[in-house]
């Protein structure tokens, strides 16, 4: 049922997308408020989905938490999964670009993990199939955790409570890399973003969120065509698109698909949620405010082949600019506290 009613979740918003690019506009606002019948495409899901192959439960999510905050990943044991993915900064780093051990500056920016368990295709580039895939790749990359797969078992093999944990979630038997894998993405599918303003909005408070808000998000639906990619309630279609921003051998998704004119220098949609406070922005933190970011897409981006038919100049002035800044900062979620556990199985 959760994996049925996420589908129809994604199907819709998909959906939604896709109309918005089929009659070249979004159904107005009526006024500054939402029709009642299109509230349902901007509401949060009752329920996380997790896949039948890696089904949730107590035990795995609460050893994904602890593997997750834990430096016995990395070779040196000096970065976790957190480091790059810090709860206090909305699940990234609050950096342009990630950095790994030893201090190296990687290509991109660490995203956000908020709402990974919505998207289908994980990366900047969408080369990892699910979240079970991607665990492994930060350990072994040598700019990143630079680990190896048999130091990472051992060490957690060496740990009575470990061992204990594992057997918790899985059952007698060693500990293997798919067992990590297994437990590291049921915790990451509970990384969801809070409620925000736009939420209490959308069902029904209409004090929620100012005017200019109101203002922005008929915007944000209309004249700024953004609804074609950032769509949903999570504001992403999880798909890959080239906004004209990227240069040279910043191919993204066209690096997996060289033979595809419309793949290259695209990347993914990110989520909207939180996105006032996750600054820099792009894929490669190229660009430093929300109202550059704005900027960048009134103008257009740069014109080629591989440019998505959804970036063109927007004609938006000051005041369109002003009121979308204000919207976005609606999805800004009451920040939560996150401590790392502690190696106690007990409780």
């Amino acid at each position: 049922m959760p994996m049925r009613r996420a589908a129809l979740i994604l199907t819709a918003a998909g959906l939604s997308a896709c109309l918005a690019l089929v009659i070249g506009t979004v159904l107005p606002l009526v006024g500054n408020s939402l029709p009642e019948g299109r509230r349902n495409e901007y509401r949060r899901p009752a329920e996380i989905p997790y896949p039948a192959e890696n089904p949730y439960s107590p035990a795995k999510h609460k050893l994904g938490e602890l593997l997750f905050f834990d430096r016995i990943l990395s070779g040196s044991q000096s970065l976790s999964c957190s480091s790059c993915h810090n709860p206090g900064l909305s699940w990234g780093d609050g950096r342009a670009r990630g950095v790994g051990e030893n201090n190296s500056i990687l290509p991109l920016r660490s995203p956000t993990l908020l709402n990974v368990a919505w998207v289908p295709r994980l990366g900047w580039d969408g080369h990892f199939r699910d979240l079970e895939a991607v665990a492994f790749g930060p350990i072994l990359s040598p700019t990143i955790m630079n680990s190896s797969e048999l130091t990472v078992l051992a060490r957690l093999s060496a740990s009575p409570q470990y061992v204990e944990a594992f057997s918790t979630a899985f059952g007698d038997g060693e500990i293997t890399r798919r067992k990590i894998e297994l437990a590291l993405a049921t915790f990451e599918r509970s990384i969801v973003s809070g409620e925000a303003p736009f939420d209490r909005w959308i069902n029904g408070d209409e004090t929620a969120i100012g005017e200019a808000a109101k203002r922005g998000f008929a915007t944000f639906r209309g004249k700024a065509h953004c609804t074609g990619c950032h769509s949903g309630w999570a504001f992403t279609d999880s798909s890959f698109h080239d906004i004209g921003t990227a240069h040279d051998n910043d191919l993204g998704r066209g690096r997996l698909f060289p033979s595809s004119r419309k793949l290259q220098y695209a990347f993914k949609t990110p989520t909207l949620r939180d996105v006032a406070k996750r600054g820099p922005f792009m894929h490669d933190g190229s660009v430093a405010t929300l109202s550059e970011v704005i900027d960048l897409y009134n103008r257009g981006g740069i014109a080629r082949e591989s440019r998505s038919a959804l970036i063109f100049p927007l004609g938006l002035n000051e005041s369109d600019e002003a009121d979308l800044i204000a919207f976005l900062d609606t999805l800004t979620s009451t920040e939560q506290v996150a401590r790392p556990p502690t190696l106690s199985f007990n409780q």
